[in-house]
């Protein structure tokens, strides 16, 4: 709401930058925080995020590095100090290969965030938490899927989101927490991280890299653009009655390879010659589709990018930053 402080969890991942940026320009604000556990990254990865077209800083955005685990005393003292109405929740280990030291997955997903929770039940400055979900806990499907769909995560991650959500779904029942669900669909955009499917293949059609391409690319998932994830964000945190979940993605999957397919269409490459083919990934879920009509018919929502224009926005970024973009890591690297 209009004059309202956000706090934003995770904020120095692609989707909390690009949530940030939609309130800065959407929700009149009087502050908007981002709280990642490394120092701010460059304008690759966020977008000059509170700073204006003449590269002037915003004076209502602030960035801060504290770890939510190890760090939650500091993150209290600062929500004491600004007492944002609104915290919302992109804070996690989040990559669905997670069978090695899964127990990591649950420190952050689980257990940090029910001593934030019970902390911040306390708090009689917060308005609203929205915690950011997944797709991932109804595991694979055969046709879109409503946020009533029997539960079915596959992988130590997406139990642990979901073990996230039930905590949080008994803390609105019991003591009437203040929180909503948002579960996105697989999302992307400008700034993500280079071992992401879509950022891979940008920098590799554009570096003429072979793509290592898992399982042929059969795997099906629907993909959003992050800035209709902010808008999404917004309507839920501004206009949402407290404790409803709600699912957000496009209108049907695409297979990888279609992604795939798309990138080098754009830049006029052959995809055989982009990609190489190599085993999947192990216990992979082979389809992700939601049903988004409860929170297009209730907030209004709807999609504003389609693929297409996204991967056009993807491959601009690409050719902007590629000098930087290649000095990233293209494999996820677990830390705590």
């Amino acid at each position: 709401m209009a004059g309202d402080a956000y706090l934003i969890l995770g904020g120095n991942g692609v989707f909390g930058v690009h949530a940030a940026k939609y309130l800065l320009e959407h929700a009149e604000p009087r502050r908007v925080i981002c709280i990642g556990r490394n120092p701010e990254r460059g304008p690759a990865f966020t977008l000059n995020l509170g700073r204006d077209s003449e590269d002037r800083p915003d004076p209502r955005y602030l960035y801060k590095q504290i770890h939510m685990v190890f760090e939650q005393d500091r993150l209290l003292e600062l929500l004491d100090r600004e007492k944002p109405e609104v915290v919302i929740n992109f804070a996690a280990l989040a990559y669905a290969t997670s069978w090695d030291k899964s127990w990591r997955y649950y420190d952050t997903n689980v257990v940090a965030l029910a001593k934030l929770v019970e902390e911040l039940s306390k708090r009689s400055y917060l308005r609203k938490f929205v915690q950011i979900g997944t797709s991932e806990l109804y595991g694979s499907v055969n046709g879109p899927v409503t946020e009533e769909a029997p539960l079915r995560p596959s992988s130590p991650y997406a139990i642990s989101k979901m073990a996230g959500d039930l905590h949080l779904e008994s803390y609105w029942r019991v003591r009437g927490f203040p929180m909503n669900i948002l579960r996105p669909s697989n999302a992307y955009g400008p700034g993500q991280l280079t071992y992401r499917i879509l950022p891979r293949a940008v920098i590799c059609a554009l570096d003429k890299r072979i793509l290592p391409l898992e399982g042929g690319g059969q795997v099906r998932k629907s993909y959003l653009h992050a800035t209709d994830v902010g808008q999404a964000i917004y309507l839920v945190a501004d206009f949402a009655p407290p404790g409803e979940t709600y699912n957000v993605g496009p209108e049907n999957p695409s297979t990888i390879r279609e992604l795939v397919e798309m990138v080098a269409n754009q830049l006029g490459l052959e995809f055989d010659a982009l990609v190489q083919t190599v085993p999947g990934r192990q216990g992979e879920d082979s389809v992700y589709w939601l049903d988004s009509t409860k929170i297009k018919r209730d907030l209004g929502w709807r999609q504003t990018i389609t693929l297409e224009q996204g991967i056009a926005d993807m491959i601009d970024w690409g050719r902007r930053y590629l000098p930087d973009l290649l000095k990233e890591p293209d494999i996820f690297e677990l830390r705590a």
